[in-house]
């Protein structure tokens, strides 16, 4: 049985026969050569052609391709049997970008022309798959052997068509241990406050493939030597906090980038004397445009690090939530390289080993269900109000530090609590 990436070259060298069949030049291009290059098998392939989205429509056919972005003639063809994508665009040549990321206007080119008007040489190569043979119009391949991030033609000019190629340069020479370039390096540096401008959806997906790198600590490292990191995490832009935090980053194993956006705050919220960490996620969530639940992981893993820490001399109610949380052993993870790196007390070692004992307890000793409810409080004649979450909490507390072991006592200790409420409010609040 063929693996994603070997069915995925198999579609992919089916597009570019079927459109030599019909008379058109066909190549791929791309990231997916670059990667070829570099003995990595691409999951993704990419396909240049000098046919035009409506010749690529009629060999393909209607139900089988997509029109993403026909204007700039590119076509997303699905294959029928896999459900694999191809992306198939026109060999073109751009225009002025005044919005800074699409081009005003395209006119369909030649492969050389298309070349040109790349991101980065170890981007600008084509591969004939047919022939077995690169093609390099912008000394790629010679790049990509020397391990340089090197911008095609003017680097200004490239960083003017599309900000957010500042961030792809240092993504790039992160992942595979390459060097940018001095005079892409000092354009991005010139311009990195531009890279506001840039949607925040963008950034976030750079941000995230960024993060996913194995070496995303000397990514950190380069978003701060280039200028990006104040505009991108101005919380950890002084020299001191960038390095505390790639060096966690390096001692983090956990791939999730979630979790690696939770360590670069670590070692700010270190140098802070009180930190609210609702407040922080929200901030982040709005500069990144996270989801509600990559916002709740990530404040969660943050939060959690002070109690996880300290969890055998606290009280089981104080930790028991905190465990029972679906990202806890993400935060046991950033706690965990915390230690490695030197940046938490040694004793946390023995905390993570006690809260993962406790994380094997049975599901009915780790998160029993609660002793009463609400129903309950409201049969036994209390009236309802907003003084209901407060009791039943009081009663779980209760319950999970042992202090009540059934249903009949955990009524009479809410009445009990309720008497106090009522006493010191003057009656229910509703």
């Amino acid at each position: 049985m063929m693996s994603r990436s070997e069915t995925a070259r198999r579609v992919a060298l089916e597009v570019v026969q079927r459109l030599r069949d019909h008379g058109y030049q066909a190549l791929w291009a791309g990231g997916c050569v670059r990667d070829i290059l570099l003995g990595i098998e691409p999951l993704d392939y990419d396909v240049a052609t000098s046919a035009v989205p409506q010749q690529v429509v009629a060999v393909f056919g209607k139900r089988h391709t997509r029109l993403v972005g026909a204007a700039f003639g590119v076509v997303l063809y699905v294959d029928p049997d896999t459900r694999i994508q191809v992306e198939i665009a026109t060999f073109r040549t751009d225009a002025s970008y005044s919005d800074g990321r699409h081009p005003d206007a395209v006119t369909f080119s030649t492969p050389e022309e298309d070349a040109l008007r790349r991101d980065f040489t170890i981007n600008g190569m084509f591969y004939d798959p047919l022939e077995g043979r690169v093609i390099d119009y912008v000394g790629g391949r010679k790049d990509l052997e020397a391990g340089v991030i090197r911008a095609i033609g003017d680097p200004e000019a490239r960083i003017a068509e599309d900000k957010l190629r500042m961030l792809r340069a240092v993504r790039f020479a992160a992942r595979f241990g390459f060097e940018i370039e001095p005079r892409t390096f000092d354009a991005i540096r010139r311009h990195a406050g531009e890279i506001e401008v840039v949607a925040p959806e963008r950034i976030c997906m750079e941000v995230q493939r960024t993060l996913e790198c194995q070496r995303a600590s000397e990514a950190v490292r380069l978003w701060h030597r280039t200028g990006l990191l104040p505009h991108l995490f101005p919380e950890i832009a002084e020299d001191d906090l960038v390095d505390a935090a790639a060096r966690l980053l390096e001692h983090l194993s956990c791939a999730d980038w979630i979790v690696k956006l939770a360590a670069l705050m670590v070692p700010w919220g270190d140098s802070q004397k009180q930190v609210d960490w609702q407040e922080v996620a929200r901030r982040i969530q709005r500069r990144l445009r996270l989801s509600n639940d990559q916002r709740k992981v990530f404040e969660y893993c943050l939060s959690a690090q002070p109690v996880l820490a300290r969890a055998p001399e606290l009280r089981w109610s104080q930790v028991q939530p905190v465990v029972v949380h679906e990202a806890c052993c993400q935060a046991l993870e950033l706690l965990e390289a915390r230690c490695r790196a030197g940046q938490a007390p040694s004793a946390c070692r023995d905390a993570i080993a006690w809260v993962q004992q406790r994380l094997k307890l049975p599901p009915e000793q780790l998160n029993p269900p609660p002793l009463i409810t609400g129903d309950d409080l409201k049969a036994a004649g209390i009236p309802p109000g907003r003084h209901y979450s407060r009791i039943l909490a009081r009663v779980r507390e209760m319950q999970l530090d042992g202090e009540l072991v059934d249903a009949a006592t955990a009524l009479q200790h809410a009445r009990r609590i309720w008497q106090e409420i009522a006493s010191t409010s003057g009656g229910p609040r509703r």
